[in-house]
């Protein structure tokens, strides 16, 4: 599979399963969002230099809300604000990337838990359609599609443990890890592993197993970094892994 090209901040708002910000929102939070979408998805790339009033233009907003969001943004650690210099694109190490990996463990094993003790039959029927949709349907398949169905169904799990400032949390923190799925990960995207995974989280919280739940997130996420740490070792020897 050829390796993704980039695309513009509308296609990748919904091929990555983020809506774009509605005309209701205020600007900083639009320009935000189509900015966060353009790191994410590698139109902006890691150690880019980003000009504020090339933004502007782009995104045909004002200075104030493209500063608000790259403010916000670097609050989220994607890019750095670097005065008289610019902006540029943090450029995530293996180890900063393995450290976001370790704390979603942490953050998601506790949202699932939680779902697990709050979950309704509707909310977690609509979860395992989310672990079994998507991804191709178990079939090889594009980054975007892959990223598309894995954030719903992260997303969803968290919703359901209603706490609002845990699961924004963990958003930011599963957004950080995209980008290493358009840089890396899509050498080894296992559609059927994931699958299986899901739906062992799903079926966990369906039966209110808040332990159960919690362990198969850690196992999902374990075996991400496990794969993460594989693909780093293969390409520094200049060999790609097989799917």
């Amino acid at each position: 599979m050829a390796k993704p090209k980039a695309k513009t901040a509308k296609k990748t708002a919904t091929k990555t399963g983020r809506k774009p910000a509605s005309k209701g929102g205020s600007l900083a939070a639009q320009a935000y969002e189509q900015i966060k979408e353009k790191i994410l998805t590698l139109h902006f790339l890691p150690g880019q230099y980003l000009n504020e009033g090339a933004l502007c233009a782009m995104l045909a907003a004002g200075r104030t809300p493209v500063h608000q969001a790259l403010q916000r943004l670097e609050l989220e650690g994607l890019v750095e604000i670097m005065p008289r210099k610019g902006v540029i694109v943090q450029p995530d190490s293996i180890s900063e990337i393995v450290k976001i990996l370790d704390s979603r463990v942490t953050v998601e094993a506790e949202l699932a838990r939680n779902a697990a003790e709050r979950a309704t039959p509707e909310d977690a029927e609509v979860l395992k359609v989310l672990a079994r949709q998507g991804y191709g349907n178990g079939q090889p398949t594009d980054v975007d599609t892959f990223t598309t169905g894995d954030r719903a169904f992260h997303e969803k799990f968290a919703a359901m443990a209603g706490n609002p400032v845990l699961s924004d949390f963990a958003r930011t923190l599963h957004e950080r890890s995209i980008r290493y799925w358009y840089l890396h990960l899509w050498q080894t995207m296992d559609t059927k592993a994931t699958i299986c995974q899901h739906m062992t989280i799903a079926e966990m919280i369906a039966k209110r197993d808040g332990e159960g739940a919690a362990k198969a997130v850690r196992d999902h996420i374990e075996n991400l970094r496990e794969r993460l740490l594989k693909a780093q070792s293969v390409t520094k020897r200049g060999v790609l892994p097989r799917r």
